[in-house]
């Protein structure tokens, strides 16, 4: 029988340094939503290590949600829910509410329109304070913070017009239009960043 799941090389590589960031972050318990999971190797990873946190994963893309589900049976994990259909871009999340939101590696391979949904989708679902953390490579006043995310940028936007590095100002005003705080920065390694929103106010539309 076929395997499903599908393995993404850079889980190994900065699965430790973002778990680090998330054990200072994440609350001591309740629900954490992971946007756009992928293979699932993230969420389950977490999980395992997180085991006061319930985990949800989500992805637009039905092949990685088979991904999930194949990872969450071999891990025979109690607190990863199986993963649900959700595009960030598109205001029906099949969620209500949440204790913490994740998303890695999403703002830069995905239309801009997926982040501003993120944003959106934030402000309805956490509670006053809750997290919503974000990782990847990020811009710095319009500009590349090194070679090799530029020619990442350049890769990207090859591959898919609407893809790209965004800009750190950027994204920032979008949270806080939102109903977000400015983010709390955390460098990272192969010049990535942690970006760690909290929500300002009550759930719900800002």
């Amino acid at each position: 029988m076929d395997d499903p799941r599908q393995r993404a090389p850079s889980v190994a590589r900065n699965r430790d340094p973002i778990l680090e960031v998330l054990r200072r972050v994440l609350p001591e318990r309740g629900l954490a939503l992971e946007v756009a999971s992928g293979s699932g190797e993230h969420a389950v990873y977490f999980a395992e290590r997180l085991p006061h946190l319930e985990f949800l994963p989500s992805d637009p893309d039905e092949a990685a949600r088979r991904s999930i589900a194949a990872w969450i049976d071999a891990s025979g994990l109690s607190n990863v829910l199986a993963p649900i259909a959700l595009d960030a871009a598109t205001p029906h999340w099949l969620v209500e509410k949440a204790d913490a939101i994740i998303c890695i590696n999403m703002a830069h391979i995905s239309p801009w329109s997926a982040t501003e949904g993120l944003f959106k989708g934030a402000g309805r679902l956490l509670g006053s304070g809750a997290p919503l953390y974000l990782y990847g490579p990020y811009k710095r006043g319009g500009a590349h913070t090194a070679e090799s995310n530029q020619a990442f940028d350049d890769w990207l936007r090859g591959r898919n017009s609407e893809w790209a590095l965004r800009d750190f100002e950027r994204v920032t005003e979008c949270a806080v239009l939102n109903g977000l705080s400015e983010p709390q920065v955390v460098e990272m390694p192969a010049n990535n960043l942690s970006l760690i929103f909290r929500r300002r106010g009550p759930r719900g539309d800002p």
